[in-house]
């Protein structure tokens, strides 16, 4: 095995390749990105909306519950094809990419809101009540009293579930989305050693979260009570 690898590794490591593997991370990390900052725009809202006690917002609370349980239960494969197939009954133009991104949005949304949610809870209600006291109105209360405390709650959580992310979207290859697993296939594939291959998809990997998981650590120690 280890002949093998030290025989194919010249051919591996070229220019085109690198930039192949390169570029599939580039797209991993695009993937994530998306899925995780429109997942913390509308988990926001959406952890909002299920927070209120208001009568008038009750329907959006219940399509919005439903809408978390659902996609917190379907296994992300399986979101991905039901949501490809549901767009290609509408249009056949859409890219792989761009399905991959909004069914890895809805999922994120889904998993965050509970996330921020939970921060939100973590909150005491007395401070809440006392807002309401001072005639705060829903979005100042949420803004000026609610996050500024949530956030050492949210933080670690949310650093994990980004780090998770970054290897769930390796699931996009199955649709034949060009990220860093499909170019994995491609390049083992084109007859290199599996081991070879995929020791780089794993650093590769690595590369990219490992950095982000330090900076969970770095937050989560910044943003801990003394």
């Amino acid at each position: 095995m280890l002949d093998r690898i030290f025989e194919e590794a010249p051919r591996f490591f070229t220019y085109y390749n690198m930039i192949f593997v390169l570029k599939a991370m580039g797209t991993t990390l695009l993937l994530t990105a998306l899925g995780c900052v429109t997942g913390f725009i509308f988990g926001f809202i959406i952890a909002s909306v299920r927070s209120t006690k208001a009568l008038s917002l009750l329907p959006f609370r219940i399509i919005v519950t439903i809408y978390v349980e659902i996609f917190r239960r379907i296994p992300f494969l399986v979101t991905l094809f039901i949501i490809m197939f549901a767009i290609q009954v509408i249009s056949r133009n859409v890219s792989l990419f761009v399905i991959a991104t909004i069914s890895i949005c809805m999922l994120s949304t889904a998993f965050l809101s509970e996330i921020i949610r939970a921060g939100m809870e973590s909150v005491p209600r007395q401070q809440v009540e006392a807002a309401e006291t001072l005639n705060f109105g829903f979005w100042r209360t949420q803004l000026r009293v609610i996050l500024p405390q949530a956030w050492k709650v949210i933080i670690p959580p949310a650093f994990a579930f980004m780090v998770m992310f970054i290897k769930d979207t390796s699931l996009a290859s199955q649709m034949g989305v060009v990220e860093l697993t499909f170019t994995g296939k491609s390049l083992m594939n084109r007859g290199f050693s599996p081991f070879l291959v995929y020791g780089v998809v794993l650093a590769g990997y690595f590369v990219m979260s490992y950095p982000l998981a330090r900076l969970g650590a770095y937050m989560e120690k910044r943003l801990a009570s003394s």
